[in-house]
């Protein structure tokens, strides 16, 4: 099988992003006979999509798991939904910042992931880092990637594809967009790569995903 496994480069003055790190470090530490295939995406709404777009394209994926920073999260996050709206807090590195902008006119509200998110997340879980499924990609390049890439998937017949966020990087205090540290949670990259080569295998694995709760209630 063919595994696409993508990261995004720094933004918002930061100088580097754990998602890339990571995603460099699983492909370092990758042994099996599937192969894997990296690339790091803009942190731009529709250049970042356009080059996934590229990459599937020329790589032919069997299954696309795309990484994306959430500084302020402590766990590994499998995305259960993208949704149909570009709404940035703060602009992406061209500047650009749309308000309340649909990513694809008339597109569905809504694409869920196709990866076994919670048979994911419980694998994460057992071999010791915190994981748990998240209901909300936010509104910024992420969940544009993201909403893009199941809208990409459509068309790609059995191609498996999904969104993961990563916490910020230990090692990386005041450099990877943190800011205050004494709040800010992080996780080793050693970990969040550990973390995203287990949802990897996981998704060239499982093919039902697992009856698990992970829901929440707010």
């Amino acid at each position: 099988m063919t595994i696409l496994l993508t990261g995004f480069a720094p933004f918002a003055g930061a100088a580097v992003n754990p998602s890339w790190l990571a995603v460099n470090t699983v492909a370092r530490n990758w042994t099996s006979p599937d192969q894997l295939q990296i690339a790091v995406l803009p942190v731009e709404f529709g250049a970042a999509a356009v080059r996934m777009d590229q990459l599937i394209d020329e790589h032919k994926p069997d299954t696309v798991v795309a990484v994306g920073l959430a500084a302020g999260r402590d766990n590994i996050t499998p995305e259960r939904v993208a949704i149909n709206v570009d709404d940035a807090r703060i602009p992406d590195n061209a500047g650009f910042a749309p308000t309340d902008q649909p990513i694809i006119d008339n597109g569905p509200a809504a694409y869920f992931s196709t990866l076994p998110i919670k048979a994911a997340v419980d694998a994460v879980q057992a071999s010791g880092i915190r994981a748990q499924v998240s209901q909300s990609a936010g509104t910024f390049v992420c969940n544009h990637v993201f909403y893009r890439l199941m809208h990409t998937a459509q068309s790609r017949g059995g191609m498996r594809a999904g969104f993961v966020h990563v916490p910020l990087a230990t090692e990386f205090a005041g450099r990877n967009g943190d800011g205050d540290q004494t709040v800010a949670p992080t996780m080793p990259i050693a970990d969040i790569a550990h973390a995203l080569a287990v949802i990897v295998r996981t998704s060239i694995d499982v093919r039902i995903d697992a009856a698990l709760p992970g829901g929440t209630l707010h």
